[in-house]
């Protein structure tokens, strides 16, 4: 539901310390920032969120987030004893727990920190653990987005998806982006980023010889391209950039706070559907987003300056890792002609 549909703070959590257990990927935790702006919103004196080492950059770039309580457990990891001491050192803080994954493990914290409320959706038997927990009603909370912050609106707004939904807003730091255009040796033609990743895996990923393609009439265009991602992503990028003048590949050589202030000097982005799209979209930068195994639907960019390429076959979408018909023609038949032609038609 748009930021618009629903006005008005209901104070639900006048003078409230609440906990928030956030989400174990990038785009996951960007998209938690609606929820934390709606918590604010609703009166909340404070917000902590549990969170990842990694996601900390992401995090200190929000103003509704007032501590990062770092969950020292690597992805994946079941880490009882790490979760137990985090929880008993938490003891008298907080008010209220929203557990936004639907994992035992991760309503363990705030049981040990024996915070009285305590939310999240039904999983994974999480019974004693939660106190509050919601049926997840696949058709009303259709969205990523739209689960997380229906956790923090009351059960009956939530069941009927009245709530607002306001959106990600990433804060810039125009001093850490005039070192890296120096550092980088970047600026003086407008810049498209693109980032070729995705980690759900190949069925999410646009061919990397489209992207060199599209990088190529771009730079001939009299663009600069950046290609993002992390260390894993470069030999990617550099396939992309390869034998390109005014392309550069960034993968793996800035960090995740980097790629905030880069992607929002970029003028556009092309993108997969992938964590750094929500970064590139709560900085306000154009969208080219394209889906092929994945769903708009389920995981759109949070913005209104976002053109979706999807082209809605009958097998797609999938949600699987890799083509089970083998041609992924979802993305194969997304040709870099038309992506150049949306970049040059965009306002």
């Amino acid at each position: 539901m748009p930021e618009a549909a629903v006005s008005g703070a209901t104070q639900r959590y006048m003078g409230q310390r609440l906990l928030v257990v956030g989400p174990s990927w990038v785009g996951d935790m960007v998209m938690a920032q609606s929820l934390f702006k709606a918590l604010k919103r609703d009166g909340a004196a404070s917000v902590a969120v549990v969170a990842p080492a990694w996601s900390r950059p992401i995090l200190e770039r929000m103003d509704e987030v007032d501590e990062i309580i770092e969950l020292g457990t690597g992805h994946g990891e079941f880490g009882l004893a790490a979760r137990r001491r985090l929880g008993r050192s938490l003891r008298g803080r907080f008010d209220h727990a929203i557990v936004l994954p639907r994992s035992w493990k991760s309503a363990l914290v705030p049981f040990f920190a024996r915070i009285p409320r305590r939310v999240g959706f039904i999983g994974e038997q999480r019974y004693g653990l939660l106190n509050e927990r919601r049926k997840l009603d696949r058709a009303v909370l259709d969205q990523t987005v739209k689960r997380f912050v229906s956790l923090g609106a009351s059960r009956d707004a939530a069941a009927r998806g009245e709530f607002a939904m306001p959106r990600p807003e990433l804060r810039r730091d125009p001093a850490n982006l005039a070192r890296l255009l120096e550092v980088h040796g970047l600026g003086g033609r407008p810049a498209i980023g693109m980032m070729p990743g995705a980690e759900y895996g190949p069925a999410k990923q646009w061919p990397l010889p489209y992207f060199h393609r599209l990088a190529a009439m771009l730079v001939e265009g009299g663009f600069e391209v950046r290609v993002f991602g992390g260390p894993k992503d470069s030999p990617a990028g550099e396939e992309i950039v390869r034998g390109l003048a005014h392309a550069r590949n960034l993968c793996g050589e800035t960090r995740l706070e980097d790629a905030v202030d880069l992607l929002g000097d970029c003028q556009q982005v092309v993108t997969n559907d992938s964590g750094l799209m929500h970064v590139a979209a709560a900085v306000g930068t154009r969208i080219q987003a394209i889906y092929g195994s994945s769903s708009p639907s389920y995981t759109p960019p949070l913005t209104d300056n976002a053109q979706v390429h999807y082209l809605a076959l009958e097998c797609s979408p999938c949600f699987e890792r890799h083509c089970p018909l083998g041609h992924t023609n979802c993305l194969n038949l997304i040709s870099p002609e038309s992506l150049r032609t949306a970049i040059l038609d965009s306002p």
